[in-house]
């Protein structure tokens, strides 16, 4: 029998970071498409976020959909474009009733025109919620968000806006699409992959990682509790001693 989590008793992180992987494969095991997997990952992101906040997580951020992820098959993209089109519509009422603040990180530029308003209007309409700070990753890599960091940074310099004697590691985060949030404590991946797959490169520089074999689509509460167990057991030094 399974010990039970006395998640009371455990330091909880300010900041979850999660790699929802294993869509695919869950629908191929039930002999479905895998549009059908997507669907089924996107109501556990819903479900996550109130468990996060039940938890005491203040900042969640999800990776669901990378710069790489365009490689896919034009059928698979369209339904996950679909579905963020769906959840930036559907979500106003929910993450008002429930006080959570929404923002999209990535260049959001390539995406839909359509896409792009529905975007800037949920994190306008949300930005004085006071409760869970949800980050959706939308055509995002990690590469080339340092990238465009860089190119931003330069452009100051280049304007005579920065002295390239003040670029440090607070100068340069502040270029970062997530320069408003914490760096992120843990770090979950689901499906059994080991490995962070171009997401948050400089942020996650000092989280903890948490894999697991369970696929994102059958990721629940109970999972997320002990990914903040496993938190609890980590020694974080930061490159010091104790």
């Amino acid at each position: 029998m399974a010990k039970k989590i006395n998640i009371e008793e455990l330091n909880i992180p300010e900041h979850v970071a999660i790699i929802m992987d294993g869509n695919g494969r869950w629908a191929k095991k039930r002999l479905l498409p895998r549009t059908a997997g997507h669907a089924q990952g996107a109501r556990v992101a819903e479900q996550i976020c109130d468990d996060a906040w039940d938890l005491g997580i203040k900042y969640l951020t999800i990776y669901a959909f990378s710069t790489e992820n365009w490689k896919r098959s034009e059928e698979e993209v369209g339904m996950l474009m679909n579905l963020l089109r769906k959840y930036m519509i559907s979500s106003l009422e929910k993450c008002a009733k429930n006080n959570v603040r929404v923002r999209v990180i990535g260049d959001k530029t390539k995406l839909a025109a359509d896409l792009q308003e529905s975007i800037a209007n949920l994190e306008e309409k949300t930005k004085e919620n006071t409760g869970l700070n949800f980050t959706i990753a939308i055509n995002y890599g990690g590469r080339d968000e340092i990238v465009r960091a860089v190119k931003k940074l330069a452009a100051k310099v280049k304007d005579g806006e920065l002295e390239i004697d003040n670029i440090d590691e607070d100068a340069f985060n502040s270029f970062l699409d997530t320069n408003e949030l914490p760096y992120p404590d843990l770090m979950i991946r689901t499906s059994g992959e080991l490995r962070s797959s171009n997401f948050l490169p400089w942020q996650i520089a000092y989280s903890e990682f948490y894999f697991t074999d369970v696929l994102w689509p059958d990721f629940d509460k109970k999972e997320l509790e002990k990914a903040v167990e496993y938190y609890n057991k980590r020694d974080r030094r930061f490159g010091g001693t104790k």
